[in-house]
């Protein structure tokens, strides 16, 4: 591949390009008030944490609508507390304090999601992040399963999230010290007792077993659309070897793509990681909100400097991953070279 006769090349070019970029970005973030950078997100995460007792309590009841309902919501919820809340909580994008960020890491991430936050931090924020794209360090290929066929990894295989999570999370406690790796223990300890003692007091469920089923299915409701996400966006575009990686811009135009925005997934996930991925990998510590506020900023800017800005539909990412899962999800990615632009 060769950039764009028009486009500035080089490292001078590149550089740039991001700054003017960040420039126009921050017109637009010093414009906005609170309530756009942080508050909106925190509403949405303090509605579903208030919904949580209207889930538990409708598991009470007898009537099979009232009862598909508590699941739903405490689907949603749980998605909405782990996902959305675990990935601004990770980017620091929650508030501008320090302590409060660390804070809301550690129960977002340790309590709602079952899972460390020092690796959180670390595969998400600084390799994947850091290294977009880049073979053996942010490829996503953490995500890949080649002894699983297309169908059982992508009809049955989203199923175990909620039980491999924590077990990979207890794998990763060897690599951390002590102290951290106990605190991890007891707040993944913590999360799970507590939704399963919720069951069986508030919800009168009247065995264990039944109890924790019922957290399989809650905790397993958008577990599809999770895993679709996470390949869909990076797995299948442009990758890169390690010692001829471009510049970030180019990195992350190439490298990332965007889905439409879908209402549920908004919700549960964030825009961030739906609608305005290309955005988030830009500037990963604006809050969901303000990816959606500056989109149409940096969607103008790539194209004006024609730079690729990707884009799909689910269905599309759906059908194209299941017609060629062999090449994106078994074998090796082929290396893109990007001439004038390592």
């Amino acid at each position: 591949m060769e950039p764009e006769q028009d486009a500035p090349s080089g490292d001078d070019g590149a550089e740039g390009l991001l700054s003017e970029l960040e420039a126009r970005v921050q017109d637009v973030v010093k414009a906005s008030s609170w309530w756009e950078r942080h508050g909106l997100d925190c509403t949405i995460l303090a509605l579903s944490f208030l919904a949580l007792p209207a889930g538990f309590l409708c598991l009470r009841s007898e009537n099979i609508l009232l009862f598909a309902a508590g699941i739903v919501i405490l689907g949603v919820c749980h998605y909405t507390l782990t996902v959305k809340g675990s990935h601004l909580a990770t980017h620091g994008a929650l508030t501008e304090s320090k302590r409060w960020s660390k804070i809301w890491v550690l129960f977002f991430v340790e309590v709602c999601t079952s899972f460390t936050a020092e690796y959180a931090t670390y595969g998400h924020v600084k390799m994947h992040h850091g290294y977009t794209n880049v073979v053996g360090l942010g490829d996503s290929s953490t995500w890949k399963l080649p002894c699983l066929n297309r169908y059982v990894y992508m009809f049955l295989a989203p199923f175990l999230l909620p039980i491999i999570t924590p077990l990979v999370a207890v794998e990763r406690l060897r690599q951390v010290e002590l102290g951290s790796a106990l605190r991890t223990l007891g707040l993944i300890s913590l999360g799970l007792y507590s939704h399963y003692w919720l069951l069986l007091h508030v919800s009168g469920f009247r065995s264990p077993g039944s109890a924790l089923l019922c957290m399989l299915v809650t905790r397993s409701l958008l577990a599809h659309p999770y895993l679709h996400v996470n390949i869909f966006q990076h797995i299948g575009l442009p990758m890169f070897s390690p010692d001829k990686k471009p510049r970030r811009i180019h990195m992350m135009s190439l490298g990332v793509l965007n889905l439409p925005r879908l209402p549920v997934l908004d919700w549960a996930f964030g825009h961030s990681l739906i609608s305005c991925h290309v955005e988030h990998h830009l500037f990963p510590r604006l809050s969901d909100n303000m990816c959606l506020k500056v989109k149409p900023v940096v969607s103008q800017f790539l194209h004006e400097k024609r730079l690729p800005y990707n884009e799909d539909s689910y269905l599309a990412r759906f059908r194209l991953f299941l017609r060629r899962y062999e090449e994106f999800m078994v074998h090796a990615p082929p290396i893109t070279e990007l001439v004038g632009l390592q």
